[in-house]
């Protein structure tokens, strides 16, 4: 049951939203038992982020839920590739991405919760 909230001050296309989603699928396997069989995507755009006190670069600001614990390294393994798909897909440095972390203990779904 991950969720990934993806908040950017870059403009994207459908077709760029598409990517990024399909990206974002593909990225959360890095976290044991996590797929995109029950990943939901949030994607914002044109967002007014600063970073910095600094608006002048695109940045994005990431925020990770999953049900259930990770090991450190698997978050640090999917902060880079979240840095690695910003860059590649938005132009969006390293330097100004931020993710979050929240392992969620109560997950509800189709009527009842895990």
């Amino acid at each position: 049951m991950p969720y990934i909230n993806f908040k950017t001050s870059a403009q994207l296309t459908a077709e760029k939203e598409t990517e990024l989603k399909a990206e974002l699928g593909r990225a959360i396997s890095i976290i044991p038992g996590k797929s995109e069989t029950y990943l939901m995507v949030e994607i914002q755009d044109n967002a007014h982020l600063w970073l910095g006190g600094d608006d002048s670069a695109p940045a994005a600001m990431v925020d990770v839920k999953i049900f259930g614990h990770a090991k450190p390294s698997d978050f640090s393994s999917l902060t880079a590739e979240i840095c690695r798909i910003s860059k590649s897909k938005l132009g969006i440095s390293p330097s100004r991405v931020y993710v979050t972390y929240a392992e969620v203990e109560n997950w509800g779904w189709n009527g009842s919760n895990f």
